[in-house]
């Protein structure tokens, strides 16, 4: 889930990741470019060998065909200047190897994945019977602001899937649309501490739309922000083996209309973290996004211990959340050095307004050393009616119960 300073080879794929906090290095070693052979004629079948194999380093525009099949077999980085368009209704599949297939748009770089309600885009394993981790996933690195750097400044630091830079002085940076996508079974991994994410959000600006996005039966987190300022709308997170929504490094954007569903296998629906407690708060500032309009759904089980961890000072302010079937909806956690997340408390930085609680046992749990009330933190118990995504997710989203 952390990152920073790695390196990008060019040899036989091989990835070292991180899911826990405790994060090692992570190294990538493939990019050898091979674009083949046409087939014509989707399916809603399992590709063939007779399928495009898109993988390697991309210097000019890609522009899929609809009526072609394509199959991801390694890491697609898209450069600097480059586009990858993906037509509305069409199915990207990714071989079943772990973390050895990817797409990562670079800095300077964009998608065009502009679905509809009835037309989706799908980005999915090629397995005969998938599974959470098949495949990576979708990795945006942009030019936004991060607290790992110093803040106005230029310096980027550089990701845990392969070293790719990201981070800058750009609020507005544009890194494309990912509109009605749908990324199924991602989050490859090598061991349980070596993982990538549904959707993975680098230093992303507000000139990139994220709206009407799922992340389903994903092997680690659903979508995780690193700093950035970017507004995403319309998230679904559905059997997410780790988080479901994760931010780091500043991430200030917002986020409105989450609809979160835990399975049998999950841990936090939100973690939240004001910096990257792995490198450092250079820039000085916390996290601190504003999310609108949320459901939380737990399985129930004694494994839902925790809805939303706030902690390493984060801020932000949640309103219209609902939670389900939860021991504790909110915990806090931090200390009075560097990590201060009550402080934010005390400061009506970090606050959460309108929350209903259905089978919650504790509304808020404090282990930030500061000494407050639950009344400092929530206000409108009983007034929050979460989003509605029977509405909005008809037609586009799968698994919702």
């Amino acid at each position: 889930m952390k990152n920073k300073f790695l390196f990008l080879g060019i040899a036989t794929a091989l990835f070292i990741a991180c899911e826990s906090d405790d994060t090692s290095d992570i190294v990538i070693n493939d990019n050898s470019v091979t674009n083949n052979t046409t087939n014509t004629g989707g399916s809603d079948e399992p590709t063939t060998d007779d399928a495009v194999s898109l993988s390697g380093v991309y210097t000019e525009d890609l522009i899929l065909d609809p009526d072609t099949d394509y199959l991801i077999t390694g890491p697609v980085l898209m450069s600097s200047g480059t586009t990858l368009t993906v037509p509305a209704g069409m199915t990207v599949r990714a071989e079943p190897v772990g973390v050895n297939a990817y797409i990562a748009i670079q800095q300077g770089a964009r998608i065009i994945a502009d679905g509809s309600s009835n037309n989706p885009i799908v980005f999915t394993s090629n397995a005969d019977n998938p599974s959470s981790g098949d495949w990576g996933g979708i990795v945006l690195c942009g030019r936004a602001p991060i607290n790992s750097t110093p803040d106005g400044s230029d310096d980027t630091a550089t990701t845990e899937v392969g070293g790719l830079s990201f981070g800058g002085n750009n609020a507005a940076d544009d890194s494309g649309i990912l509109e009605y996508v749908r990324v199924e079974y991602a989050g490859g991994a090598i061991d349980g501490n070596a993982e990538l994410n549904g959707v993975s959000i680098y230093g992303v600006g507000t000139g990139t739309t994220i709206d009407f996005v799922q992340v389903f039966e994903g092997s680690d987190d659903g979508f995780e922000f690193f700093g950035g300022t970017v507004n995403a709308s319309h998230l679904v997170v559905v059997n997410s083996e780790d988080d479901s929504i994760d931010w780091t490094e500043g991430f200030v954007g917002s986020l409105t209309d989450v609809y979160i569903q835990h399975g049998d296998s999950h841990d936090k629906a939100f973690e939240c973290d004001g910096y990257n407690t792995d490198f450092s708060n250079e820039g000085g500032y916390f996290s601190a996004p504003t999310v609108t309009n949320v459901t939380i759904v737990g399985d129930g089980t004694a494994d839902d211990d925790e809805a939303i961890r706030l902690r390493a000072g984060t801020q932000g302010v949640f309103t219209n959340v609902v939670i389900n079937n939860y021991d504790e909806a909110f915990d806090l956690d931090g200390d009075m050095g560097d990590n201060p997340t009550g402080q934010g408390v005390l400061d009506n930085l970090l606050n959460i307004v309108d929350v209903t609680f259905n089978n919650v046992t504790t509304n808020l749990k404090n282990d930030t050393g500061f000494v407050f009330d639950e009344t400092d933190v929530i206000s409108g118990v009983g007034n929050g009616t979460g989003t509605d995504v029977a509405s909005w997710g008809a037609g586009w989203t799968v698994g919702i119960n």
